[in-house]
């Protein structure tokens, strides 16, 4: 979900330029914005983690990029478009360790391979 909103504004973008009126360096913004965000947030994201739990940051991050999502879709003009991506951004990076650790903690470590994946035995 996190992943594919990063790229989702680049197949979206004339629609949103067309319905938004935004111009291209709103456009890039749109996008850069949600990549920012995201890319400065997610070590925090990861200690915040260590301090309150994997899965309280987890839902908290996904409750907050759900809401950016919606303020998303009911942005009615370019500025309102970029703050709720970046925020959607900020929630994204805050769900997005916690989905690698648990994905470290989940899968068995397989022996003498050097690789964690159990097919690769």
């Amino acid at each position: 979900m996190a992943i594919l909103d990063s790229f989702i504004v680049v197949v979206a973008g004339p629609a949103i330029q067309a319905d938004l009126g935004a111009s291209v360096g709103q456009l890039q913004w749109i996008l850069a914005g949600y990549q920012l965000s995201y890319a400065v947030f997610m070590i925090t994201g990861g200690r915040l983690a260590d301090l309150y739990g994997r899965k309280r940051v987890f839902i908290t991050g996904t409750a907050v990029f759900t809401l950016a999502s919606l303020a998303c879709a009911l942005a009615q003009n370019p500025g309102a478009l970029i703050g709720a991506r970046i925020v959607q951004g900020v929630g994204a990076a805050l769900m997005v360790p916690q989905v690698f650790a648990v994905i470290t903690l989940v899968v068995p470590r397989t022996r003498g391979t050097g690789c964690s994946a159990p097919w690769a035995s």
